[in-house]
């Protein structure tokens, strides 16, 4: 059967319209590797835990890869072997993935006590792909151990052949403008601090009720990831206050799931990032005014119209032949040298909500919550994910900062709201 199902897909295929960016920032400093979690019930057993990611490899050949280089651009190619090592847990999650070292597959799956995880590198796919993966993964393992696990939602049946569509380029499929969308952001503010040793990042996870973070945000009249956008986005802007620096924009990023707005069921990325912004230089602003402002910029910027706009540039780079055809050694310093002058100097903060989960009912009896870590970045302390699962959501932090003031007062301002929340960190 895996035989089958691995002859039904090319054995190498290009990299995506963004993950045709991530090798060339692949750094020390700046991995583009994020870790989606489930924990359970029961401690995990790690030769079930390998069989079951064997079991399921040949359902996602997007995975199943490793990445070579062309004399123009990276591609990806099945990778001979049947499945990545399983590991024990490691204190640094979410370090940089090398290309040519280890069994060389793009991801990792790790457990410790009663959680299993996996840390994937963003150049295969995005929250979306990763959190199908870890779910199908965790399913296939509740059944080697004994339960019955049917397949729906992010659980995916591992009998069936992949369909072609999950291994499509859907920002080619759906980019239909010629004029595309110029991006002008200007630098913005970033806390300063004291660096963390490379290859390390401090991992900060809020676990609080889903109901009573939801009810505050429908009283104020927002969704969930504007409640949060305008809580950081606060933060920032007190804390430069009190800096008494020259007052700089504080902006805070917020990936769009593109799935939600096109019909595809694309395994690979397909997501584009919205910046929501305030200018202190205008005034100080209240947090009534904040939540108004967020919600105001991502509903406009949410448009259709507007998102094509933003892939259609993102396509018409991708072909410009000047850039198409320089030799990748040119390409990768170029992105070098990007990523060095303005990588992340645009946001102050990172916001990615994945949602809640949707699991088939016999599996989430055996769930006890999940977590989305986003990757480390190059200036922010506030890099942040947050996924739900029944009433539980958990909001994450990660920060290269030694310092914790940041998540501290987050956590503190969701507390005098009277949301109660429990602390788990990395943190010695």
């Amino acid at each position: 059967m895996a035989e089958n199902k691995a002859r039904q897909v090319p054995d190498w295929f290009r990299l995506d319209n963004a993950g045709i960016l991530f090798p060339g920032q692949n750094t020390s400093k700046w991995s583009n590797i994020f870790r989606f979690s489930l924990e359970l019930k029961e401690e995990i057993d790690p030769e079930l835990l390998r069989q079951a990611l064997v079991n399921v490899m040949p359902r996602f050949p997007g995975f199943d890869v490793r990445m070579r280089k062309g004399f123009f651009w990276y591609y990806l190619e099945k990778n001979p072997l049947p499945a990545p090592v399983v590991r024990a847990d490691i204190q640094n999650p979410c370090y940089r993935v090398k290309f040519n070292e280890g069994d060389r597959f793009l991801f990792r799956v790790y457990y410790h006590a009663n959680r299993i995880a996996v840390d994937l590198f963003h150049a295969i796919s995005d929250g979306y792909g990763s959190a199908n993966f870890t779910c199908t993964l965790v399913a296939e393992y509740l059944r080697l151990k004994g339960h019955t696990i049917p397949t729906g939602g992010f659980v995916k049946d591992i009998a069936e052949a992949p369909p072609k569509s999950e291994l499509k380029d859907a920002f080619h499929k759906f980019a239909r403008h010629k004029s595309g969308h110029a991006i002008t952001d200007k630098h913005v503010y970033h806390p300063k601090g004291t660096m963390v040793p490379k290859h390390h990042v401090n991992i900060t996870s809020g676990i609080m009720s889903f109901p009573d973070v939801k009810r505050l945000a429908k009283e104020k009249g927002v969704t969930l990831t504007e409640f949060f956008a305008a809580l950081l986005m606060d933060i920032h802007c007190q804390k430069q206050l009190r800096e008494s620096r020259v007052q700089k924009e504080v902006s805070v990023q917020v990936p769009i799931n593109l799935r939600n707005i096109y019909p595809t069921d694309t395994m690979r990325n397909f997501s584009v990032c919205l910046l929501v912004k305030v200018d202190p230089k205008l005034g100080e602003y209240s947090f009534d005014e904040l939540l108004q402002q967020v919600a105001l910029q991502l509903r406009l910027e949410r448009d259709e119209k507007k998102l094509n706009a933003m892939i259609s540039q993102h396509v018409k780079l991708e072909k410009n032949i000047f850039l198409k055809y320089l030799p990748l050694p040119v390409k990768n310093l170029g992105l070098g040298v990007a990523t060095l002058v303005a990588a992340e100097k645009t946001a102050t903060a990172y916001l990615s909500n994945l949602g809640p989960l949707s699991l088939p009912e016999e599996m989430m009896e055996h769930i006890e919550k999940v977590i989305f870590t986003p990757g480390p970045g190059i200036h922010h302390a506030a890099r942040c994910g947050m996924a739900t699962f029944g009433d539980k959501l958990v909001f994450t932090f990660a920060n290269i900062l030694e310092e914790s003031d940041i998540e501290r007062e987050f956590f503190t301002r969701l507390v005098k709201m009277g949301v109660h929340v429990k602390i788990e960190s990395n943190r010695g």
